[in-house]
């Protein structure tokens, strides 16, 4: 056994493991850069599919080069009857269960599935990338006992999502909400999930592989759960005046306050003021303004802890956005994989254009070299 002094890095930190061209995070700074363009000159002014053309070719679309880009997301909508099945199969299931699973079977009807080129791992990037929030809606209606809603051949990305929920077409403002939410986790470094999509494209498996390796590395609670824990809290607290105290309680407890801290940044998460302002104004439209005033005075409780560097992040204002837009709690972290597909898809491009196997190693602490006894003389 080797003696050699061995410096772990729990967790990986610090550990630089390849290069990107995709995503730039400073976290002592909060800033965020997709292919070198400010999150802050891309929320709430490029689209989604302005944002994930971005990522996916690396430069900003022209106008006809979104048109067609647009035109193939929307043709691509619509999902095999075969995955209706297997979801109805699996209903009961979770959410990213359920996700996980129709993603998974969907390479049986990808022509493509086998091709690691990086061309046909676009295509499919681009396929999923359509097909992703009809499988998670088709998902909640087959659920309630309801046929599921045919996507929309007309709508955006994000105001197609809200639909197909109901069948209601979101307003205006509503779609933009949700687009920018979109925008904010397109790709987001090599975080839990991306780096499991990029370990199994490492082995030289398909794109449907790492992405349904990601979407379960994302199911955890500790990575996608986030904005679903903030609305929980938020229902606890239950009018603003209470915050103070219970956030109080809860540090006295030893208890994490959800929506606070991040594993990258120091400063606030670049992503959370572009949330901010749609909470308030989303509060006010659906006549419930008190949740906004309710995150208000969490932050305020937590102010103190900015110069430990605990600040506010990006799921602290998403999941009062989704549950006023009345979607359930458990449907949180799958609207957190349908804005990832374009992040996920390029990483994988990346990993197989100058591929390596991940192969980390682990330190070993069991017992010193020992001798066999025969079990008869045990």
């Amino acid at each position: 056994m080797t003696t050699d002094k061995i410096t772990l890095h729990r967790g990986l930190s610090g550990v630089y493991f390849d290069r990107t061209e995709t995503t730039f995070i400073d976290g002592k700074e909060g800033k965020l850069l997709y292919r070198g363009y400010n999150i802050h000159d891309l929320a709430g002014v490029a689209s989604f599919e302005e944002t994930s053309y971005l990522l996916m070719y690396g430069e900003l679309p022209t106008q006809s080069q979104l048109d067609e880009f647009d035109g193939v997301l929307k043709a691509n909508r619509n999902i095999p009857s075969e995955i209706v099945d297997i979801i109805t199969l699996v209903k009961n299931d979770h959410p990213m269960s359920v996700l996980r699973t129709a993603v998974s079977a969907l390479s049986a009807f990808d022509p493509e599935a086998e091709d690691n080129s990086p061309e046909a791992t676009l295509r499919k990037g681009i396929r999923l990338t359509s097909q992703v929030p009809t499988i998670v809606m088709a998902h909640h209606n087959i659920r309630n006992g309801r046929a599921p809603i045919a996507p929309s051949e007309n709508l955006s990305h994000a105001a197609n999502f809200l639909y197909m929920m109901e069948g209601e077409e979101p307003t205006a403002g509503t779609a933009a909400l949700m687009d920018t939410d979109f925008v904010l986790h397109a790709d987001h470094g090599s975080n839990a999930s991306a780096f499991t999509a990029r370990a199994v494209a490492s082995t030289n498996a398909h794109l449907h592989d790492a992405i349904t390796a990601g979407i379960g590395a994302l199911s955890g609670p500790s990575h996608g759960g986030a904005a679903e824990n903030v609305m929980t809290m938020a229902l606890d607290i239950g009018e603003a005046e209470n915050a103070e105290q219970y956030v109080k309680d809860l540090l006295a407890g030893g208890d994490r306050v959800m929506g606070f801290g991040h594993r990258v940044y120091r400063a606030e998460d670049p992503r959370a003021r572009h949330l901010r302002e749609g909470v308030r104004k989303l509060s006010e439209e659906k006549g419930e303004p008190k949740w906004y005033g309710i995150l208000e005075a969490v932050q305020k409780a937590m102010a103190p802890y900015g110069r430990r560097g605990i600040h506010v992040n990006v799921d602290f204002f998403a999941g009062v956005i989704y549950y006023l837009n009345g979607i359930p709690h458990d449907l949180f972290v799958p609207i957190f994989a349908v804005g990832r597909i374009p992040g996920w898809t390029v990483q994988v491009i990346e990993q197989f254009e100058h591929n390596i196997l991940l192969r980390p190693l682990l330190q070993y602490a069991g017992p010193e070299e020992r001798k066999y006894v025969p079990v008869s003389e045990r």
